[in-house]
């Protein structure tokens, strides 16, 4: 992994040891400057777990991406840093008490002192890593999330990863997204509505067509799609 094409990626260039600081600076610049993404999707364009096409399409083609992208890619720079990562599998529980498939979303653990959980790749993912809760469950953005423990390899995530980005009622294949957190809060393109957040307060409008939506996309979250 080219370590300093990822740090430029994200305007990282402070301190690189492993610590808790270390990693909560990682993190914060991390959600401030990759999205969350499933554009390719809706493009007929597959999401794969391979790390090389992923580095090239979040670092060198300054896209953003979903978990197994995003989660994964991270995981791998904390490790060239010398962090010991491990990662694990989720379900996702909704707010009103309905719960995922096993190993839809990826989650990788930070062993420091305390153990963390560091999601940046969950959509509206907190800032902050978030302690690992020995009840197997957290809270992150408006979402829990409950996992287990158990070590996990990139090739486990395979079946979901096809899965999402083909089963018809998937909302990563019913929905295009593209949201991105800011210091005050967090920007959304959700289809041709943006939806922006700041300081608790929220807007919404709706955009005129595709091309008012892909200047969006380049303006906000400095994605053009090739």
């Amino acid at each position: 992994m080219n370590v300093d094409a990822y740090l430029e990626r994200i305007g990282y260039a402070g301190p690189l040891e492993p610590s808790v600081d270390t990693l909560a600076a990682l993190q914060r610049a991390h959600m401030l400057t990759v999205p969350f993404e499933n554009l390719d999707i809706g493009r007929g364009r597959r999401l794969v777990l391979d790390r090389e096409p992923i580095f090239d399409k979040i670092v060198n083609r300054r896209r953003g991406g979903w978990c197994f992208e995003l989660n994964q890619l991270f995981a791998g720079l904390l490790r060239e840093l010398g962090f010991a990562v491990t990662l694990l599998g989720s379900k996702v529980i909704d707010p009103e008490g309905g719960e995922s498939e096993d190993l839809v979303h990826l989650i990788p653990r930070v062993d420091l002192d305390p153990p963390l959980i560091a999601d940046v790749g969950f959509g509206e993912s907190s800032l902050v890593p978030i302690p690992l809760d020995p009840s197997g469950e957290i809270q992150n953005g408006g979402l829990r999330v409950r996992y287990t423990l158990q070590p996990r390899r990139i090739e486990d995530f395979a079946h979901q990863s096809v899965r999402l980005q083909t089963w018809p009622d998937s909302h990563f294949v019913k929905n295009r997204i593209c949201t991105l957190a800011l210091p005050d809060g967090r920007v959304t393109l959700s289809d041709l509505r943006l939806i922006e957040t700041r300081n608790g307060q929220r807007t919404e409008r709706a955009l005129s067509g595709e091309a008012e939506w892909a200047q969006v996309l380049r303006d906000r979250f400095g994605i053009v799609l090739d």
